[in-house]
């Protein structure tokens, strides 16, 4: 299966990118239909420029409530034919309304071992902590934040003298890895999500590959 994505950004775009490369190197089975940025003028937007991919600024400041970004937000990624997202360093919380429409087809990329650190600057929260080892999770989005059925993680170590920056660069890089090869897995279905009859919901992940 191909997935026709849509990726929200906010920022700089380095998850988008690794997207976007994997994409044209035949690793991920998908096609960009749009770059969708809330913050005008990021680094994100050029990326999706370069690469070809349409690109669209939806300033969420411009908007007098959340339900009103979204219902624009959402108008664009139907008229570009997404029918899932990836977010790539999105700072919105979405609501039930994108939420629904796109219902067990949102996937995104967080810098911890989700459960640990969910919210802003996770890997700073990381290192002030004094844990041992950090990293990223993709997961599926639900109502929460950060709380979402774990697809797959990925683990660094922290070692003595880092800064929190050095810790966020080591993190960066797994994400760059994990994130495409996540959204590999569902788009040769090998990712299940199975929603119980108590609204939780697990993932299942075809073992079909020996380091799955």
């Amino acid at each position: 299966m191909t997935l026709e994505l849509g990726v929200l950004v906010s920022g700089s775009g380095s998850n988008l990118q690794a997207i976007l490369d994997a994409i044209d190197a035949g690793r991920l089975d998908a096609r960009c239909r749009v770059v969708l940025s809330n913050r005008p003028g990021v680094l994100a937007l050029e990326r999706a420029r370069t690469a070809g991919v349409p690109s669209i600024t939806i300033d969420h400041k411009q908007f007098p409530t959340r339900q009103a970004f979204e219902e624009r937000v959402l108008s664009e990624l139907r008229a570009h034919g997404v029918e899932w997202l990836a977010l790539a360093g999105f700072m919105r919380v979405l609501s039930p309304l994108l939420l629904d429409e796109y219902r067990g087809r949102v996937v995104n990329i967080h810098p911890s071992l989700l459960p640990a650190f969910p919210g802003v600057d996770a890997q700073g929260q990381a290192h002030a902590h004094g844990v041992k080892l950090a990293g990223c999770t993709v997961h599926f989005v639900d109502s929460g934040v950060d709380s979402g059925p774990i697809i797959a993680q990925a683990a660094v170590p922290v070692l003595p003298a880092d800064s929190a920056e050095e810790l966020r660069l080591r993190i960066l890089e797994q994400e760059h890895v994990l994130f495409p090869q996540a959204l590999q897995w569902i788009a040769e279905g090998r990712v299940r999500l199975i929603e119980g009859g108590d609204r939780r919901a697990r993932v299942l992940i075809d073992p079909r590959d020996p380091d799955a």
